[in-house]
């Protein structure tokens, strides 16, 4: 067998085998599979919102699932471990069996479909669609959807983030098929950005000195004087002061006579004539 054959047997074993668990336990509240091969056998974990439901009373139902499991799918040792689903309300199979459930009761679509939308996001999810198809109010098919919030519909992202559920609902006029996809609240998706706020630099706020007696401000003392150099000069070499002058005389080119006493010995000397 080659690789490719390989590969899609697995594929529609798997398929099969969560089909016929899905018809087993749809009392239980069948949340889907996982099934992983080991060296040991196959590992299959069946999640459910009744875990008891799953095991049965001494745990007949779940090995009666296991012997049909290696009979009629013909797996390797298959090895069966059940656990909780957690909130039901935020997986797509479990929401999309209630819708089914609750279309077989009698409820009309568009209010089932809106009533299981709200339970879906008050849960927390970021978003929810629900696709209801089939015979609904008449005789011709026809499809109604439900959306709420962000979904992915391509790319890696919607097959990895997005759980997905299908169910179907047998009335009357036909079979509804009720499809359900819903991200869970903690998925971080790929174009998720946040834009964060600039921070600025707190202002700084003077704060006002509480009333009290008025001190005065000390006065600063004046800025000495800058002395010139001619200043400078004189206080560091002190000037002789000049030489006192001798007894006033004039000198002989301004024609007065430096000798004045010798006049009045002249004038003793030679009385007058008008005397004589």
């Amino acid at each position: 067998m080659s690789v490719e054959k390989k590969f899609v047997a697995e594929g529609i074993s798997k398929a099969l085998v969560n089909e016929y668990l899905a018809e087993e336990l749809e009392r239980a509240g069948y949340g889907g599979m996982v099934m992983n091969r080991t060296p040991m056998g196959t590992q299959i974990t069946v999640y459910a919102e009744k875990p008891g439901m799953v095991i049965g009373k001494g745990g007949k139902l779940i090995r009666k699932i296991t012997r049909d499991l290696d009979r009629k799918f013909h797996l390797d040792n298959p090895q069966i471990d059940v656990q909780d689903v957690g909130r039901g309300d935020l997986n797509g199979r479990v929401v999309a069996n209630r819708l089914a459930s609750s279309l077989e009761r009698g409820w009309y679509f568009r209010k089932a479909g809106q009533s299981m939308m709200r339970r879906v996001m008050d849960a927390g999810a970021l978003g929810c669609e629900i696709v209801v198809s089939g015979k609904l109010t008449g005789p011709r098919s026809r499809t109604e959807k439900f959306i709420s919030g962000y979904v992915k519909h391509s790319g890696k992202p919607a097959i990895d983030l997005v759980d997905r559920g299908y169910s179907t609902a047998v009335k009357k006029l036909g079979v509804i098929g009720c499809q359900v996809r819903i991200i869970p609240p903690d998925v971080q998706l790929p174009d998720h950005f946040l834009i964060l706020k600039q921070q600025v630099a707190p202002e700084v706020v003077e704060t006002k000195p509480e009333k009290g007696p008025a001190v005065p401000e000390p006065v600063a003392a004046p800025a000495p004087e800058k002395k010139s150099d001619l200043d400078q000069l004189l206080e560091s070499e002190p000037v002789a002061a000049p030489a006192p002058l001798d007894e006033p005389s004039m000198k002989a080119d301004e024609g007065v006579a430096e000798d004045v006493p010798l006049l009045e010995e002249k004038a003793d000397s030679e009385p007058c004539a008008k005397e004589e």
